[in-house]
């Protein structure tokens, strides 16, 4: 697909890469077959090559109006388009310079701006914590679309407390929500990864991974946590003793593995930002090595059938499919995904399921009702949103696969 930009986006870094992603596109249309919006719409323009033709019209100087926005705000960011394309189009990195060219010509409604700023504030705030437990406290008060984003009180396994000293060491980014909202995630993973002789070190002063804010707009803010996360690791990266940055939440992991691309035109940051890209992984990639420690650590035949749904940050954005679910299987779990459209968003995607209620919660349905055929006693994800997502939507149990492992975890001789 040929486009040429207008002069004002002519020899500009966004432009020319914008321009050079939408050259790729042959305009096949395969990704539509995959693309969760354009499955439930059935509108062009709610699918990637619909919104790719917006995107192509806005760099060549044609008119942006609201409905080119939303159109940009339809799409789910989950890189399902990405897997299917036989051309290698950068969708993501596409559609996020296509939207920060449009809101800044499009103002949005004050309702809208006023909830985008405080999700894009309140997320990644200290204040958060105490916010949260006044919610959980109200919860059965609260209208539907807060009370599904609002977990009951954590429950589950006493905090993991220090954990014993090991030679092999991995930097862990708690981020901005999980701790408060799922606290267990991170304790059964530092837990999981002390038996198999992998010691968890958190530095101060890292917060939320930069998605939250890039993804609501605000790109420079979203730079700035970045930053802010780079600052915080460097020294104990230099130090030389960290093989890993590891995050228990496939939407941060992706994140982190993009500092890269995202600060490659800042002169101060950019090697830095590439050299802890390539430190980035999701914790499931550690687990060919937890199946070989944990071999004979585990007792998995007290949680009954498990059903694993792969965010799409994991399978798409990571290209990490398949890998969650053949390891527990291999650590004597019984495990399956869904026989239809394991491959489709679920309808999180972040703060997605706040601004567009409607299409999240179809999806949501749509995702359980293919999970339910499994007939699982639990359902196991590997991002946050994903679980608070799914378990809004279906008594079954959502955990993370971590939490499995970690309850399957036995005593430790002389404990």
């Amino acid at each position: 697909m040929q486009t040429h930009l207008s002069p004002e986006f002519a020899g500009t870094p966004e432009g020319e890469e914008a321009q050079a992603i939408v050259r790729k596109c042959v305009h096949c249309g395969f990704c539509n077959a995959t693309c969760p919006t354009y499955q439930l719409l059935g509108d062009e323009l709610d699918g990637p090559r619909g919104r790719i033709y917006l995107i192509k019209q806005v760099l060549e100087g044609a008119e942006v109006t609201r409905s080119t926005q939303q159109h940009l705000d339809r799409c789910l960011t989950c890189l399902n388009c990405q897997t299917t394309c036989p051309s290698g189009v950068e969708y993501g990195h596409l559609v996020d310079i296509g939207r920060k060219i449009v809101d800044a010509r499009v103002q949005r409604p004050a309702a809208e701006r006023t909830v985008r700023w405080l999700l894009k504030e309140g997320l990644t705030s200290p204040l958060f914590a105490p916010a949260l437990r006044v919610g959980q406290a109200m919860r059965p008060l609260l209208p539907a679309v807060l009370k599904n984003k609002v977990p009951a009180p954590a429950g589950g396994r006493a905090p993991a407390g220090p954990t014993r000293a090991h030679q092999r060491k991995v930097l862990m980014l708690q981020g901005c929500v999980q701790p408060s909202m799922m606290p267990n995630i991170d304790r059964a993973a530092a837990r999981v990864l002390d038996r198999a002789g992998v010691q968890t070190v958190h530095a101060g002063g890292t917060g939320c991974c930069g998605a939250v804010r890039t993804h609501l707009g605000d790109h420079e803010g979203g730079l700035a946590d970045m930053r802010r996360n780079i600052d915080a690791w460097m020294p104990i990266v230099s130090a030389g003793d960290i093989e890993a940055i590891v995050t228990s939440a496939s939407a941060c992991s992706l994140a982190i593995k993009e500092y890269g691309h995202a600060l490659s035109g800042d002169v101060e940051y950019a090697d830095r930002a590439a050299r802890i890209s390539a430190l980035a992984r999701d914790l499931s990639e550690l687990l060919p090595e937890l199946v070989a420690a944990l071999m004979n650590e585990i007792r998995s035949d007290g949680l009954g059938r498990l059903a694993f749904h792969s965010p799409c940050t994991l399978q798409h954005g990571q290209q990490l499919s398949g890998g969650i679910e053949t390891h527990l299987r291999a650590l004597g779990f019984d495990v399956d995904i869904a026989g239809s459209e394991s491959n489709l968003c679920c309808g999180s995607a972040g703060t997605y399921s706040i601004l567009q209620p409607d299409l999240a919660l179809a999806l949501r349905d749509r995702k359980l009702n293919n999970l339910a055929k499994l007939e699982p006693h639990y359902i196991v994800s590997a991002n946050m949103g994903c679980i608070q997502h799914l378990q809004s939507g279906t008594p079954t149990p959502v955990k993370h696969w971590v939490e499995v492992l970690d309850e399957a975890l036995l005593p430790m001789t002389g404990a």
